[in-house]
């Protein structure tokens, strides 16, 4: 069972004193998380990409670089590539680069992002939302199998029998497909064979049963051995000594940019009541001490058959010592208990 961390690098404003931290200070800070989480054990680090003021995370890959020299042992990822707006040359490139430079820890998790600003930014058109992806997931995958690359595609110039270079270390290069919870997107990733990251971050994770099965069908029925498959969830959390001290941390600061979230996209209010429903067991938040959170995954496991496990800390800013000692404690004391239950 793998543990790890998810980031979108918020920058947003203190709910406390209304300033706002830098990009370039967050930044720093992730690279100080990174190294901290892989000298508490957890398995990987995801940084999602995101082209917002309140995120400072547009370039996952440079940023994971800067930590590969000062990490060992921990998986550096994506998370997400949003692959609809991105170049997939370039995205295997980058990450092919970071496969070196990390001694072959790269992995890139493909997907269409939460936010739509990156398509207007690099030109491309929201009409073709799922067309893009689709074809670019395509030459992605030719890419990564293929030193010489012969593709043509409706959205992008064709490849006549062009090298794409350097090549990564891992041979593949991991990709996975992350899916907000679609049926379209598990039958893709079961019948490409590829390991699949669900975004649970709201309602009951055992919803999430029937995608599983129907991702493992879709495999199994494409040839591909079902025993193989890796299947991820993220989910945002937080861990502190006590429910209490977690609370306190980070209620406020995940209230004030769900309900930011909420007003952009017309949902409801998030309140205390939400959030309260949300950590009980068998809600999507996971959130309070060691122990609770150890069991919340364990759970997790039981219901949906993951072997890989993000907890996304920060919905909005927190104080890093905070989201320092959060990493700690899933490093030194959750990854433990769940490891231990789950062999």
């Amino acid at each position: 069972m793998e543990i790890g961390i998810s980031t979108f690098l918020e920058a947003t404003a203190d709910v406390k004193t209304g300033k706002r931290i830098s990009h370039g200070e967050r930044l720093r800070q992730a690279i100080e998380e990174i190294v901290l989480a892989d000298e508490v054990g957890l398995d990987v680090y995801g940084v999602g990409e995101h082209h917002r003021p309140d995120y400072a995370s547009s370039a996952p890959a440079v940023i994971l670089a800067g930590a590969s020299g000062l990490t060992k042992n921990i998986r550096l990822t994506s998370a997400v590539s949003v692959l609809s707006s991105s170049d997939p040359v370039r995205v295997y490139q980058d990450f092919a680069t970071l496969d070196g430079l990390s001694n072959g820890r790269a992995e890139i998790m493909a997907g269409r992002g939460s936010f739509s600003e990156s398509f207007p930014l690099f030109g491309y058109s929201l009409d073709h939302y799922h067309e893009l992806f689709d074809e670019k997931l395509e030459l992605l995958l030719k890419i990564r199998e293929n030193e010489k690359v012969t593709w043509s595609g409706k959205h992008r110039t064709p490849l006549d029998n062009l090298g794409v270079y350097p090549r990564a270390e891992q041979e593949p290069l991991p990709v996975w497909i992350a899916s907000g919870g679609s049926p379209e997107s598990a039958i893709r990733a079961g019948q490409l064979g590829l390991p699949i990251v669900f975004a649970i971050i709201g309602g009951m994770p055992e919803r999430f049963a029937p995608l599983v099965q129907l991702y493992k069908r879709a495999a199994k029925q494409a040839g591909h051995d079902v025993n193989k498959l890796k299947i991820a969830t993220h989910s945002h959390g937080f861990i502190a000594e006590s429910k209490q001290r977690a609370d306190e941390i980070f209620y406020p600061s995940t209230q004030a940019q769900m309900n930011v979230l909420a007003k952009e996209r017309g949902w409801g209010e998030y309140t205390r009541e939400t959030y309260d429903e949300a950590c009980d067991l068998r809600g999507s938040l996971y959130v309070g001490e060691p122990e609770y959170v150890a069991e919340k995954i364990i759970l997790l496991h039981e219901n949906l058959g993951i072997n890989r496990f993000f907890l996304h800390v920060n919905v909005g800013t927190l104080p890093h010592k905070d989201v320092l000692k959060a990493i700690e404690l899933l490093g030194t004391k959750v990854a433990p208990l769940v490891r231990k239950a789950i062999k």
